[in-house]
């Protein structure tokens, strides 16, 4: 399974319109266009399209109208997966290779992508020439990684020309935008199956309808999956491991797909979590981050709506594991007793990810972020009060609609105040079916450029300068592996997430060591190892 963490999407228009930088954008009119297509419809409901000489089976494909719809129906839970047996042994003797683009729930996505496919009898693979399987596991929040999808589907083109049994799938949050899987239907027929991020856990089903079948086939279900626990993972490793706690977003933030390509909030229940986490510290992984699209909304949508992150939190931290950490969190919905539990430290790590997103209250309101600056101020004290030594990292957008030269300001004056240990920092761009992107885009692109450099030139001074603190100190580091740089180097992180780079044999990887820091660098520590951690059994 291979990574890419750089995303970013354009917003697909009819029109041919200019861009905010003044070159002419892209016309994806075209791609809606299926007059001259024909449909049947097969004995059990389901649609085929003929079109350019491909059939396309359509169990479901996405649709915006429903998928902005929140229905009350409750959401059940499903512990009954199972392989149907007339597809156990289907991959015998073959092989898959996942791309898998974005954030860690899409990585997560793919663990289990990944476990049913080896429980289908297929053995994992980094040869793309060798794999019998590819699936593209994609990101729909920023604008590189939708042209970066697009661009690998047309590389595949003349790989699957030579090998027609070949079998490309598309999935992820692309496939849950209405443009995207128009423009693959017309565009690039060579692919074989495009499904969403409600219905993974139908995989194997798909595959053979896949397989054994001459359509395209498109299943991607607008209406929310219900939780399905018991799924097969592979984990990429066995030191740290994902543990998802919720499914969905219900803030819809004005800017954000989230909402319409996961769908709504969907907690999963305590002892499942509690269960799974026991069992990574009983294997012996050292570090679980909790996941979720909004992870400290966790509980809210649960009969007893009284049971939060803290209590979750409260309970996880009496588990036998080094380490736990959470991402992503909601301003919103950090509460009061959230930062009473993580005060009490011990496996809490004390790394807190708070994105803002801007400086600015009245961009803030326009991005319908639901907090003030000052409010977000009030909060980060609250946080720094309760953890004294915890590290602030953080997400911030420049360029955002009608953003003036003072309100960006105010972004740079926010990152002064607080002191952010480092930042994940973008340029606007906007993003089909969402509020923002019936906005006049109007902030020119060499513009957008310039302030997205000023404000990382700010946030590497305020990097460097937390950095220096840990200049000759001893700091604890999960050594998570060999240096990408280097392969005489060792590199893991702090409990604040902080790089560290260090000599010491292969055999510590995977352990807790102490490290003494001899060079703070902007983005990384150096270091000497001092000696192992005591780390309990």
């Amino acid at each position: 399974m291979t990574n890419d963490n750089n995303n970013k999407s354009k917003k697909v228009s009819a029109q041919d319109v200019k861009s905010s930088s003044g070159n002419k954008a892209k016309d994806y009119g075209k791609y809606f266009d299926f007059s001259n297509a024909k449909v049947t419809e097969t004995e059990d409901g389901k649609k085929v399209m003929k079109i350019s000489g491909r059939s396309i089976l359509i169990s479901d494909q996405p649709d915006y109208a429903k998928g902005k719809r929140r229905g009350k129906e409750d959401v059940q839970v499903h512990y009954d997966f199972n392989i149907p047996e007339d597809m156990k042994d289907i991959g015998a003797g073959k092989s898959f290779l996942i791309r898998t683009y974005g954030c860690q729930m899409n990585s997560h996505d793919t663990e289990n992508m990944a476990g049913m496919l080896l429980e289908l009898g297929f053995s994992e693979t980094d040869d793309t020439n060798k794999a019998d399987i590819i699936i593209l596991n994609t990101c729909a929040i920023r604008e590189n990684a939708e042209n970066k999808v697009f661009g690998e589907i047309g590389n595949l083109k003349p790989l699957k020309r030579e090998r027609p049994e070949l079998i490309l799938a598309v999935c992820g949050c692309m496939s849950q935008e209405e443009g995207v899987v128009n423009r693959i239907m017309q565009k690039h027929q060579h692919i074989d199956l495009i499904f969403g991020t409600h219905n993974i856990h139908r995989l194997p089903h798909l595959l053979k309808d896949a397989i054994f079948g001459k359509e395209m086939v498109v299943e991607v279900w607008s209406k929310e999956g219900d939780i399905v626990e018991n799924m097969p993972r592979k984990r990429q490793g066995n030191t740290q491991a994902w543990v998802n706690i919720m499914y969905g977003c219900d803030k819809f933030c004005t800017y954000c797909i989230v909402p319409y390509t996961r769908g709504k909030e969907r907690s999963r229940l305590p002892e499942d979590i509690i269960a799974e986490v026991r069992e990574l510290a009983r294997l012996g992984y050292k570090e679980v981050t909790l996941l979720g699209q909004n992870v400290n909304a966790y509980g809210k949508d649960l009969e007893d709506n009284e049971y939060g992150l803290g209590d979750l939190m409260d309970e996880l931290r009496k588990i036998d594991i080094p380490r736990i950490r959470f991402t992503t969190s909601h301003p919103r919905d950090f509460d009061d007793h959230l930062i009473e539990v993580l005060a009490k430290g011990g496996n809490l790590v004390e790394h807190i990810h708070l994105p803002v997103q801007h400086g600015n209250t009245e961009i803030l309101k326009l991005m319908a972020r639901k907090y003030s600056r000052e409010q977000y101020l009030e909060l980060a004290g609250k946080i720094k009060k309760a953890i004294p030594n915890a590290s602030f990292t953080t997400d911030l957008i420049v360029g955002f609609p009608n953003e003036t030269d003072e309100q960006f300001e105010d972004t740079l004056s926010l990152v002064r105040e607080i002191e952010f240990d480092s930042a994940y920092t973008y340029i606007y761009s906007p993003r089909e079916g969402t509020p923002a992107a019936k906005m006049v885009d109007n902030v020119p692109m060499k513009v957008k450029k310039e302030r997205l450099a000023r404000l990382n030139a700010l946030i590497n001074e305020t990097s460097a300068k937390k950095n220096l603190d840990f200049q000759d100190k001893i700091v604890e580091v999960l050594v998570e592996g060999v240096s990408k740089k280097n392969s005489e180097i060792l590199s893991g992180r702090t409990r604040t997430n902080r790089l560290v780079n260090f000599k010491a044999p292969e055999s510590v990887i995977g352990e807790i060591v102490y490290v003494k820091v001899t060079d703070a660098k902007t983005w990384s520590l150096d270091g000497e190892i001092v000696e192992l951690a005591e780390v309990k059994e």
